[in-house]
């Protein structure tokens, strides 16, 4: 059970759900009618959809629990219709249910989607409830497939990989709750949205991306963080905590892991300027662990040396997977992230031994979707075998659920933008995967001053995967975004709240990449005064 319970904690990080988005909810398209009618709409079927029903409930509001493995609440929502519309695709033998949520009363003009988490494409509720709490009419849709860590839908009777459910998850479904999310507004409040916007976070990070690049029309803003972009390349690259490892036969604890981090962010710290707790710019950070050889660390009461295998394992997880003859295949754990988080352990058994405990979601897509066996161990793959798994992944999946063309050239000539954060200390979806494929759109579309005018990407220090949304800190993104997509206001930073080392708060202005954040030789290094944004090349 603890096990369970461990397992269901790692995945709350994955909600898309958990957002704080605090934009104004100043009605800008008229508050709804004061004839409201919570009756189902007429709707007509997305290109290549039937719809199968069309229901309306009003809904009293109040407090929303969120609903499967994520949990989740969210207080003080008001009342609100709530009308599902059920599509298929005929011939696929699918069922998606798209939701729509719109307030009774008090709309602000704005329709929101709200993307998923892990294997759920949409959201558990509070979400929805959250955006309607906001002011808006949120749409959200679970494209016919399961919860955050439900994979049942993966292979069909005959052991052959969904392709239907898989391209509902991977674009389509996202893109037909857009369209019916939309229409469902124009025919409960007799007119359409002033303007659409796009709110995910990591799976929900990538449908954004998804939107913008296959899509270009349906929003006019993404929010989209710590995006899962990459997907058939991260995916396999983060079980290789594990294949590390097993290979290597060492498997360090969570308290032997944490004195590594720490080591790094204290030596790596100061490189901003000041000494606060937080590695500003990675890229400079090259602690290497071989230096805490032989150091005794006190994990459980127990007092542990930490030798040059431990060392070794972290090596190469901060290095990333990289092939047998040592071409690198993808980029590693960030230095600073929590290791245990994909280099999990089982409990350990009566002599004390442990194994390795992968975390669900890649362990799930490598069996599952990529070799295609639910019974594959895990603990067994080697690593010619992990090079072979890597490989098959991007041959068959980046055409589907890679995410990551960098053609945005559709979604800027609509007139979208797109903004994005992601945590420096992300556990579970390697930061760099996200740096590499914003340079991608550059080159592809002219440099860094042409792609800033609709694409903007801000690195949060210290920060955790989907942090700024569960807690650990705050951000008004969603207010940056309205803005800039309804004022002109391109946001050169966003003012953030951050977690230190020492779990203290502190405010911080991200910087547009590729500036970082550096300490100005005075003042509170608490204080986001303290600190301008400075070309790397400045250092």
């Amino acid at each position: 059970m603890r096990r369970l319970l461990t397992v269901l904690a790692a995945g709350v990080p994955l909600a898309a759900a958990v957002y704080l988005p605090t934009a104004s909810a100043e009605p800008e398209n008229g508050s709804a009618s004061a004839s409201f009618a919570c009756s189902a709409p007429s709707v007509k079927a997305p290109a290549g959809t039937k719809v199968e029903s069309v229901t309306a409930v009003r809904q009293a509001g109040g407090t929303i629990i969120g609903t499967g493995a994520l949990g989740g609440s969210v207080s003080g929502v008001p009342a609100y219709c709530e009308v599902t519309v059920t599509l298929t695709h005929p011939g696929d033998d699918d069922h998606a249910e798209v939701r729509t949520w719109l307030p009774v009363s008090g709309w602000n003009g704005r329709f929101q989607a709200i993307g998923g988490a892990a294997y759920l494409a949409g959201d558990n509720g509070v979400g929805l409830g959250t955006a309607v709490k906001n002011g808006y009419a949120a749409v959200s849709t679970d494209a016919g497939v399961g919860d955050a860590l439900d994979t049942d839908w993966a292979l069909n009777s005959n052991g052959q990989v969904n392709t239907a459910l898989l391209k509902n998850f991977a674009s389509r479904s996202q893109h037909e709750a857009a369209v019916v999310g939309k229409e469902v507004v124009d025919g409960v409040y007799g007119k359409g949205p002033a303007y659409s916007y796009f709110n995910g976070c990591s799976t929900g990070g990538r449908q954004g991306y998804m939107e913008a690049q296959r899509y270009p029309d349906d929003y006019d803003g993404i929010l989209a963080n710590a995006p899962a972009v990459n997907w058939d390349e991260f995916e396999v690259a983060t079980l290789w905590p594990q294949v590390v490892m097993n290979n290597e036969k060492t498997y360090p604890s969570k308290c032997e892991f944490d004195a590594f981090t720490d080591a790094a962010v204290k030596a790596c710290d100061s490189l901003d300027g000041v000494k606060d707790g937080l590695v500003n710019d990675l890229s400079r950070c090259d602690f290497d662990p071989r230096t805490l050889i032989g150091t005794k660390v006190v994990c459980d009461g127990k007092e542990l040396t930490v030798t040059a295998a431990d060392a070794a394992v972290v090596r190469k997880i901060w290095d990333g997977p990289r092939t047998a003859s040592g071409k690198k295949l993808w980029s590693g754990v960030p230095v600073g992230a929590d290791l245990s988080a994909l280099a999990g352990l089982t409990e350990p058994d009566a002599d004390g031994n442990v194994a390795g405990a992968p975390f669900p979601v890649p362990a799930a897509w490598v069996k599952l979707w990529v070799a295609k066996d639910p019974s594959l161990d895990i603990s067994k793959i080697t690593y010619s075998r992990f090079t072979q798994l890597f490989k098959q992944s991007q041959a068959e999946y980046d055409k589907v659920i890679g995410t990551d063309d960098p053609d945005l050239s559709g979604f800027r000539r609509s007139g979208g933008k797109l903004l994005t954060w992601h945590g420096l200390a992300d556990q579970y979806i390697p930061t760099q995967g996200t740096v590499q494929y914003r340079e991608r759109v550059e080159r592809e579309m002219g440099g860094a001053k042409r792609v800033d005018d609709f694409y903007r990407l801000f690195l949060a220090p210290g920060t955790v995967h989907c942090g700024l949304n569960k807690g650990d800190g705050t951000t008004d993104d969603l207010g940056a975004l309205t803005a800039w997509v309804e004022h002109g206001k391109a946001p050169t930073t966003v003012p953030a709240t951050l977690t230190n080392a020492s779990q203290q708060s502190v405010t911080r202005d991200l910087c547009s990449y590729p500036q970082v954040s550096r300490y100005k030789g005075h003042g509170d290094p608490a204080v986001a005064s303290s600190f301008r944004c400075v070309s790397p090349s400045w250092h």
